[in-house]
């Protein structure tokens, strides 16, 4: 076979090779470990996972360390924890267009079982990261085991309670979100009773309003080592919550009244850097239009898995927002917490699921609770929760109903269990939520905080409380759901050990809790 070469093709490839940028590949050693950020996985499906890292030898510099040009990194998936039996390999271009991040789309693999990975460029090798499967969807499994996690105030406390996660060895985590904190360094640290608490360590950097902020800021949350565990040991959903952009903002609404289209280019960039530092597909990518974050995992034909975004779609909190007095517009029937198209497709998937288990995995609280600890005359709710949505929060109860769903929440601080019941709560139970506690926002906390005895008294719906810092524990079985709550006593000091508050169960087919 004679191949004929032109001039035009000759000139077409010189075109093309020159606005392509120039790659460095791995006989380019780096000065310093480029790794220092870890490994993570994330999104896993029947036949695959994303694997996840971030070139950074310097991570709190501008570009991490990195020089603007795409680096190729390989990768590689073994069936052993050796990384001998390599059943996937490949490489992946770290651009400086996502701050030399990695997200790898793994697919091919087996369904139901482990894997590890890792990445390497030159002579330089990333820790060692273990990831897993799911299994064939209507598969018959016996049980699924997973953390669920959030809200880690790095001034606040240490993650020592991720290292604990970490060997739990879960077969994943449910991350409801506040991965990181917004905020500028504040050594006077002031708790929710208006007393200071123990100021730990410090942000690096300002208050986070652009790219470069948002970017900063991740790197020193994950260069934590305890942190960097909880990725390496297993598979995670993430979501964010609002302190990724900004507290408690929902849509293109701010709590500083600023122009929406001001604020927009300000969510862009921090949806960038949660993009840029989470183990999520593509698919997650955020564009011109926001970030359509939301999904569905399913273990084979026990547990359908909803991951919600309460943040993107959401109208504006009623009432002024805060812990306050029931207004009008809390049964405002115009109001949304998921935005119609994130509603419809939640409840095509509750009607047509088939999995034994359902799990609304999401932010905020649905339960409707009256905050009142002293002798308020009216009802106070959380207007950043769905206490303050009446109208969406029981057409959700509605869906809920006959659906063996659990709803699992974070963003409070603290851990709650309870009964979702219709009619704001004096109606018929339909479902339960388990609260998780914060991983450090907060501070160490206390065994009972100020007040709980009234609230419990008022919200008779709510079955158990706790004020200590940690993560829950869920195992899933046909038969049952038992949740267990997972403190540490201290999160000032290091090396806490890790104990068990309280276990919650819920039996097949009843919308009731069994705590002890």
């Amino acid at each position: 076979m004679t191949i004929r070469i032109t001039r035009r093709a000759v000139l077409g490839a010189s075109a093309a090779f020159a606005a392509t940028p120039a790659v460095l590949r791995a006989q380019q050693i780096f000065k310093d470990y480029p790794f220092r950020l870890g490994v993570a996985s994330g999104d896993p499906s029947p036949d695959g996972f994303v694997i996840w890292t971030r070139l950074a030898p310097d991570p709190l510099d501008q570009h991490g360390g990195m020089p603007m040009a795409p680096i190729e990194v390989e990768w590689e998936v073994a069936r052993d924890e050796n990384l001998r039996d390599i059943a996937a390999s490949g490489t992946a271009l770290a651009r400086p267009e996502l701050a030399h991040s990695v997200h790898v789309e793994v697919a091919g693999l087996e369904p139901g079982r482990p894997y590890w990975y890792r990445f390497n460029i030159g002579r330089e090798r990333s820790t060692r990261g273990k990831a897993r499967t799911l299994p064939r969807v209507g598969a018959s499994i016996d049980r699924v085991r997973f953390a669920v996690a959030g809200c880690q105030h790095y001034e606040d406390g240490y993650f020592t309670a991720f290292r604990h996660l970490a060997e739990e060895d879960p077969e994943f985590v449910f991350h409801y979100g506040d991965y990181i904190y917004e905020y500028r360094s504040s050594p006077l640290r002031i708790g929710w009773d208006g007393r200071p608490r123990t100021f730990v360590r410090a942000h690096e950097g300002q208050a986070l309003y652009d790219l470069g902020d948002y970017r900063q800021r991740y790197a020193q949350y994950k260069m934590d080592p305890d942190l960097q565990m909880a990725h390496a040991a297993a598979p995670w959903f993430a979501s964010f919550d609002d302190h990724e952009v900004e507290n408690n903002w929902v849509g293109l609404q701010d709590q500083q009244d600023t122009p929406p289209e001001l604020f927009a280019l300000r969510r862009a960039m921090a949806l960038q850097a949660w993009y840029e530092h989470m183990p999520v597909r593509r698919s997650s990518l955020p564009g011109q239009n926001g970030i359509a974050d939301y999904r569905r995992a399913r273990f084979g034909g026990l547990l359908d898995l909803h991951v919600l975004d309460t943040r993107s779609f959401r109208s504006d909190q009623p009432c002024d927002d805060g812990f306050k007095t029931v207004c009008d517009g809390v049964r405002d029937p115009q109001a949304s917490v998921l935005g119609e198209a994130q509603e419809r497709w939640l409840f095509d998937n509750l009607q047509n699921g088939g999995a034994r288990w359902n799990a609304i995995a999401q932010q905020v609280m649905v339960m409707p609770l009256d905050r009142r600890t002293g002798d308020e005359p009216e009802e106070i709710r959380n207007m950043d929760s769905w206490g303050a949505y009446d109208v969406p929060r029981e057409r959700l109860l509605q869906q809920l109903r006959g659906k063996n769903a659990v709803v699992l929440t974070g963003d409070e601080h603290q851990t709650f269990a309870g009964e979702l019941r219709t009619d704001a709560g004096e109606g018929e139970a339909v479902a339960v939520e388990f609260v998780t506690s914060s991983i450090s926002s907060g501070g160490d906390g206390a065994d009972v905080r100020n007040g709980a005895d009234r609230i419990a008294a008022r919200n008779p719906f709510l079955k158990f409380t706790g004020d200590r810092r940690g993560y829950t524990l869920c195992e899933v079985t046909p038969e049952n759901w038992q949740s267990a709550f997972r403190i540490v006593r201290s999160v000032t000091t290091p090396d806490a050990p890790i104990d068990t508050l309280a276990t919650a169960t819920v039996p097949a087919g009843e919308s009731a809790l069994i705590v002890g």
